[in-house]
């Protein structure tokens, strides 16, 4: 199995839960995300690079694609996505825990 084959997977079910978050509640920030997509992706990218350099993680060169961003896989940059996209969906579809502010007399 690929890496891109599991993030398809991943992927998939975050297209499921964003779709789901628009149609039944409301649509979650998008600007916001936006903004953390580019600052969380700029954060992998230094941080997954130190770790493959330093050995911490290590990919079989069979089930990557080839394509890098220093020496981190572009598959690896996936699981930001997921994660950047999925979280906002699932907290707009579930709601917030606190129950509504009333007035006291």
């Amino acid at each position: 199995m690929t890496y891109w084959l599991l993030n398809a997977v991943f992927l998939a079910l975050v297209v499921v839960v964003a779709v789901a978050a628009i149609a039944f509640r409301r649509a979650p920030q998008w600007r916001a995300i936006a903004i953390a997509t580019g600052i969380l992706l700029i954060m992998t990218a230094v941080f997954d690079n130190i770790m493959i350099s330093v050995g911490l993680v290590g990919y079989s060169a069979d089930a990557i694609s080839g394509a890098f961003i220093g020496v981190a896989p572009l598959e690896d940059f996936a699981y930001t996505l997921a994660a950047v996209v999925a979280l906002p969906c699932l907290w707009t579809l579930l709601g917030s825990r606190r129950e509504p502010a009333t007035a006291h007399d």
